[in-house]
């Protein structure tokens, strides 16, 4: 456990492909291709109405998915549509935070859903007039807990840099992982629950000027559970990324974090009862729940993970920083108040990130 001098989270920005599709338009197109794999339509219909999504954004046109396609071509459209976004989020963020590009130190890009060498962030210093002397650090394998891990390392870093400023890019295109042949329930529920997004973070070190009521990192911490490779992740086949989804991941949820999260607000002599906001990854809505009755929070303390799932699915390692985004715009804060930003990935592992404001 570390603690980090008070680097300030500036602003997020988020963007997302042009295409978006109803949860229910999916779902039927989905029924009716795996009925002819003699997969029960209704069993289809139940899971993706379990997972409390209504829409989503996705890269391609949606009856694009069904054709053929190798595992080379959609890795190639994951690399022309990730740098359309981050290009989007980055240039978007800039200008939101009126910020040179050249004055900025550092930027750590995280994606767990195609591959890229040169690295996306690479590519982006192609199209963004970045200082050639930016320090990159392309992060890939963390998957949905990368947003929290991201905001914790950007700030390890600006503790012994408080003058620079860092930008965290998380981009992440879901849909390109489908494989319609895999008829797991795990893959199922995926195509139910996630989407694709991009977010962009600009964090700046503790000599610098910050306005008012912004959240500060004031502390972070890692947790890893051994012996749980086999909860999340991916299985990598000849058609590209295979979904691992444990069902024991709303328990792992509900017993693991509360304790990890004590840990990190122990350590400051506060409690559970002294958090504004809690700004949690919205793995699902049995995990929403699962952490709800693990850290005995009202119903309401995690709506925005609850609304965010339903408008956009969940985005992976974008989905904690949209919900950061949306408690930032949305939420009125006093000098002083905490939050906590967290997330679970796999390995099995959790970030937990203290915020005040």
């Amino acid at each position: 456990m570390h603690k980090t001098s008070k680097c300030t989270i500036n602003a997020v920005q988020s963007a997302f492909p042009a295409q978006s599709v109803e949860q229910n338009k999916l779902t039927q197109l989905l029924k009716d291709e795996w009925a002819k794999s003699n997969i029960n339509p209704s069993v289809v219909g139940r899971l993706h109405q379990s997972v409390l999504v209504s829409k989503r954004h996705i890269s391609l046109p949606i009856n694009e998915y069904l054709g053929e396609h190798s595992f080379e071509e959609r890795n190639h459209t994951y690399i022309n549509v990730s740098l359309d976004l981050a290009e989007q989020a980055v240039n978007n963020l800039l200008e939101k935070t009126n910020t040179a590009p050249q004055d900025i130190s550092q930027i750590i890009f995280t994606t767990v859903t195609g591959i890229a060498v040169p690295s996306i962030d690479a590519r982006l210093m192609n199209k963004i007039a970045f200082s050639p002397n930016l320090k990159r650090v392309p992060i890939f394998g963390l998957g949905c807990v990368a947003g929290a891990a991201g905001i914790a390392r950007a700030a390890d870093y600006l503790a012994g840099h408080p003058n620079d400023l860092v930008i965290l890019l998380a981009i992440e295109l879901c849909s390109l992982t489908f494989q319609k042949t895999d008829q797991s329930v795990a893959n199922i529920i995926a195509c139910g629950l996630f989407g694709d997004g991009a977010a962009a973070v600009l964090l700046s070190g503790s000599a610098r000027n910050a306005p008012l009521l912004l959240p500060k990192v004031i502390d972070s911490c890692s947790f890893f559970f051994p012996d749980s490779e086999g909860v999340m992740g991916w299985d990598i086949n000849n058609h590209g990324f295979k979904i691992v989804l444990n069902a024991d991941v709303p328990k792992i949820a509900a017993e693991k974090i509360p304790v990890c999260i004590d840990k990190v607000l122990a350590k400051h002599h506060i409690n559970r009862n002294d958090i504004a906001a809690w700004i949690a990854h919205p793995g699902g809505p049995r995990v929403i729940q699962a952490l709800i009755d693990g850290l005995k929070l009202p119903p309401h303390a995690l709506q925005a993970s609850y609304d965010t799932l339903a408008e956009l699915g969940n985005l992976s390692s974008v989905s904690v920083l949209m919900i950061l985004e949306k408690t930032m715009k949305n939420k009125q804060f006093r000098s002083g108040d905490y939050g906590v930003l967290f997330a679970m990935g796999p390995g099995f592992c959790a970030e937990v990130v203290l915020l005040q404001w």
